[in-house]
């Protein structure tokens, strides 16, 4: 009986915007694909980019029924066991992983491929909902935060040789676990961690070791005698100069060429036009030449000259900003962020602490992936390989975000069942 009412009880607007994006995403693949082959083609040609998005759409649709006729405590159940299968799927491809692009991320199965990392956002969403969920959990004790942080951190160990990229979208977890309890300092951290990174590559370490040193000295002496502390203030001096002077290390032989050059595009320090930054700069073009209403579907003159390469994956929003314009550009940007502030909504009804973090992992991932792919098309990240949910082509990326989505949708038509 269960499972029978979850039709009745499963959340239609996130139906309705999920469906809306992806048929939005494969028009726009197709577009994007014309450049390559002859107009007069037929649509649902499957050796084509297009057809073969559109055969991951029909799969799409039995895989949501699959996922909502499993019972939902089953993904409570089996978390850990999930995970685990994700995480020996990424050790595998150390081994087994097939190099494409120059990424040995994926599974070959003849013409076939398979990514495991986009399933395995998943995987991890459970466990930490799962950890998390265990009542006897506090995040404000060290230990716990350590054991929470691991679970982030063996995917990510596992995913960065591979793929850099992937990688960074585990970091958004650290906002999940900041909604749970943890310190708003891990936070603070970070993103004082990224801005000094970022200042490393365009200011002497000396200059910057200068300024922090002349910050701390003055919030030290300004604050009040009960509450200084000069060995901490000490020792977050040396950690921000240890850190600082290693960036420069770090940027030249832990980075490749390729996220070299990009860093250096954007911070102004390269212009190469036709080379590294040519995908970015006919990017900006595309997107600026649509103006606000744009050019019109199939009439986008960047995008049917193929002047952005593999515009069909990372850069499918330049067709959108082409042909759609700002205004359509706006549309698309609304219907994600609907769908993301509907989650949330959802996440925040929830009856059980593990169904409620879940939610907010999937809201998380999703945003991560909009945001960041939107700021690496704009030209204000760098390109990293990061797809936009249901826009981008390709099947791990669809299916991975539509079961990351329709558990949580399983869970929540099943909130009225669990007590």
């Amino acid at each position: 009986m269960k499972n029978q009412s979850v039709t009745n009880n499963l959340d239609w607007i996130s139906v309705l915007i999920y469906f809306t994006l992806v048929v939005l995403g494969w028009l726009n693949i197709y577009s994007s694909s014309l450049s390559s082959v002859a107009e007069e083609t037929f649509i649902f040609d499957f050796t084509q980019i297009y057809g073969k998005q559109f055969m991951f759409i029909l799969f799409s649709i039995p895989l949501i029924f699959v996922v909502l006729s499993v019972e939902g405590k089953f993904y409570e159940k089996f978390s850990s066991v999930i995970y685990t299968i994700g995480l020996l799927s990424l050790a595998g491809l150390f081994v087994f992983g097939k190099t494409i692009k120059g990424q040995a991320n994926w599974y070959s199965f003849g013409s076939f491929g398979l990514q495991p990392s986009e399933f395995v956002k998943a995987a991890t969403a459970l466990a930490l909902a799962k950890y998390l969920s265990d009542a006897q959990v506090n995040l404000k004790d060290t230990n716990r935060q350590i054991q929470a942080l691991g679970v982030l951190a063996l995917p990510i160990l596992l995913i960065v040789p591979h793929d850099p990229g992937s990688a960074l979208i585990y970091s958004v977890f650290i906002l999940v676990l900041y909604r749970e309890g943890l310190p708003s300092w891990y936070l603070w951290t970070g993103f004082i961690a990224l801005i000094l990174f970022v200042l490393a590559l365009i200011i002497k370490p000396l200059v910057i070791t200068g300024i922090a040193l002349a910050v701390i000295l003055f919030i030290y002496y300004r604050s009040r005698i009960i509450n200084r502390n000069w060995v901490l203030s000490t020792m977050i001096f040396v950690v921000i100069s240890g850190f600082v002077f290693s960036v420069d290390y770090v940027f030249e032989n832990v980075f490749q060429q390729h996220h070299r050059d990009r860093f250096n595009i954007i911070l102004g320090k390269e212009v190469d036009m036709k080379g590294i930054g040519y995908n970015t700069n006919q990017s900006e073009i595309a997107i600026g030449s649509g103006g606000w209403f744009g050019k019109g579907y199939l009439e986008g003159t960047q995008t049917k000259g193929g002047f952005v390469p593999e515009q069909h994956t990372d850069y499918i929003f330049t067709t959108v900003g082409e042909e759609w314009g700002f205004l359509g550009s706006l549309f698309v940007i609304a219907l994600f962020l609907a769908l993301i502030l509907r989650i949330i909504y959802l996440a925040e009804r929830q009856k059980t602490k593990f169904s409620r973090v879940y939610g907010y992992c999937v809201a998380s991932i999703l945003f991560i992936h909009f945001f960041v792919n939107i700021a690496m098309v704009a030209g204000i990240f760098p390109t990293i390989g990061v797809p936009l949910p249901f826009f981008s082509y390709g099947g791990s990326g669809l299916w991975g975000f539509t079961i990351l989505l329709f558990i949580f949708l399983k869970m929540d038509a099943n909130k009225v069942n669990e007590w």
